[in-house]
């Protein structure tokens, strides 16, 4: 399966983030914690040299813990601040807070210096599309100030949120890199849904995905269907298009209804937190 997805919007979105790159103190950027790495846009680094970063491990809920555990420290390590936040309940937003602070605090010294005083900390929120990050303001901000919506690429153009006196936020539109140089990157993101669905093959996504929970998750395919995880993955797919009752006319089994079912399951949770990453198992390019 080849992965390319990038709309013409999204061009213009990383143009208007390079134009407003000089107006900011701090860049936080949104990953997804199942896949911390493939859901990192290498663009953002590029363009936020020489600014204090902040990563949100966003979707903690949905991880592995342990596995997010390794995240967080890798990412430490690389000189990066750190956050685990579920922007759906809120939980671990006043850690964001105490880290926006810490990340400027030299900044905010340098100003007391030169004289400028309760000048709010201006922070631009960047991340790919669909990793929440309309979700994560309205949680930060404690209101319902930017859109919100479960389909990549709902946030357009450009705004500035005020969270309070100290700090403002400037919301982006997410973008993709121009190119999936490596396709595993694109799998990934595929099984999490920020890419659009009618631009993939959604049974050949979730024949890998099964691929991939039978070697590192034993024991979830077997749990969750009923089905012996012995059996090569495009079977496991059909056992459980049988038992689930997806099927055509004549009897056949439907393995897109299937398909779809399975990755369905995989990103409400009904499979259980399964992380699609490690640290050391991700490409050493980072």
């Amino acid at each position: 399966m080849h992965f390319q997805w990038y709309p013409g919007h999204m061009t213009k979105a990383r143009r208007m983030m390079q134009e407003n790159i000089k107006l900011i103190d701090l860049m936080v950027e949104l990953v997804d914690a199942r896949v911390p790495y493939s859901s990192k846009n290498p663009d953002i680094d590029d363009l936020a040299r020489n600014k204090s970063r902040l990563i949100i491990l966003n979707k903690a809920d949905m991880a592995d813990a342990q596995v997010t555990k390794e995240w967080e420290e890798y990412y430490k390590d690389k000189g990066f601040f750190v956050a685990k936040v579920n922007s759906q309940k809120g939980t671990g937003i006043k850690e964001v807070k105490k880290l926006i602070e810490e990340a400027c605090r030299e900044k905010k010294e340098r100003d007391r210096k030169r004289g400028i005083l309760n000048r709010p900390v201006r922070a631009m929120v960047a991340g790919i599309p669909n990793v929440g990050k309309s979700t994560f303001i309205n949680s930060f901000a404690g209101k319902a100030c930017a859109k919100t919506g479960n389909k990549p690429g709902v946030t357009k153009g450009k705004q500035w949120i005020k969270i309070n006196k100290n700090v403002e936020l400037l919301d982006t539109p997410g973008i993709l890199w121009p190119k999936f140089e490596d396709q595993e990157v694109g799998l990934r993101l595929a099984w999490i849904g920020s890419i659009k669905e009618e631009v993939l093959n959604t049974t050949e996504l979730a024949v890998e995905l099964l691929g991939f929970l039978k070697k590192q998750y034993p024991g979830v395919i077997c749990e969750r269907y009923g089905v012996e995880e012995e059996a090569e993955p495009t079977q496991i797919l059909e056992k459980i298009a049988e038992i689930r009752g997806c099927l055509m006319k004549g009897s056949q089994v439907d393995v897109e209804k299937a398909g779809l079912l399975v990755l369905d399951d995989y990103r409400s949770l009904r499979l259980g937190q399964i992380s699609l990453e490690r640290p050391e198992k991700s490409i050493e390019t980072v």
